[in-house]
């Protein structure tokens, strides 16, 4: 029963918190490890339960995708698939043993861009005519990101479309919760291809996180921004360093 509680209670946390501001792996992903769910395919059902609200927001954001102009849609989710597919395929030939050795460092990268979020979309902004827009040379590498892990994916790609010269944010958010439910559709059928997916904890945190999209946006109206990016980055860093005790702790038995 605490299980029960404590996956559903991550997905419902997880979701509220990707809806206003990115973060929800941070919850999601050690909440399975924590009910005895291995790194592996904890990592992969994240990524499944995180779906729901990826679909959901592209719904929401439908009259802004819509709206632009100039973007190779299909062309994007089809390379952004393709990275998928990589990124997937690698960790499923990665061992459980070698996936715990990266996490806390995997978590500690996408905590560092979560807090300096406004800062990378700022500098990559700066460098919007250095890369060509839409190309397939900065999308795939991100894709492949995507694929491997889940963490702070949408930062990144905002970056990427600042550094793409887009200005809409409402444009942006869009574009963004379309390519990761094209990413993380696709990373989804591997993975389950690969058996690689805790169908009865992922279902139990997905209704968790379906709720929590559609309570995140009260939730934001009523706790201030820079205190919620606070509250996020302290778990963040406070899941990072567990999980490097966990790693000195095992290499040392």
């Amino acid at each position: 029963m605490f299980d029960i509680a404590l996956l559903f209670l991550a997905g419902l946390v997880g979701g509220i918190l990707n809806a206003v501001a990115g973060g929800g792996t941070f919850i999601t992903f050690p909440a399975l490890v924590f009910v005895g769910v291995p790194p592996v395919i904890a990592n992969a059902t994240a990524t499944v339960a995180a779906l729901p609200g990826y679909l959901a927001a592209t719904y929401g954001f439908r009259r802004d995708l819509a709206a632009m102009e100039g973007v190779r849609m299909w062309h994007l989710t089809l390379w952004t698939m393709a990275g998928g597919v990589i990124g997937a395929g690698l960790l499923l030939v990665s061992s459980n043993q070698a996936f715990s050795a990266l996490v806390p460092f995997l978590l500690l990268i996408a905590t560092v861009i979560f807090i300096w979020a406004q800062q990378v979309r700022a500098w990559a902004a700066r460098y919007a005519r250095v890369v060509t827009p839409f190309g397939l040379g900065t999308l795939l590498p991100v894709a492949v990101y995507g694929g491997y892990f889940n963490g702070g994916l949408g930062i990144i790609l905002l970056a990427l479309f600042a550094m793409w010269g887009l200005r809409d944010i409402h444009q942006m958010n869009g574009l963004k919760s379309w390519l990761s439910v094209a990413l993380s559709l696709i990373a989804c059928v591997i993975f389950a291809l690969g058996g690689s997916i805790a169908w009865g904890p992922g279902a139990l945190m997905a209704l968790g996180t379906v709720l929590g999209g559609f309570v995140g946006p009260s939730v934001a109206r009523r706790i201030p921004m820079p205190t919620l990016r606070t509250l996020i980055a302290c778990i963040g860093f406070g899941t990072t360093a567990i999980f490097f005790w966990r790693l000195i702790q095992g290499a040392s038995t």
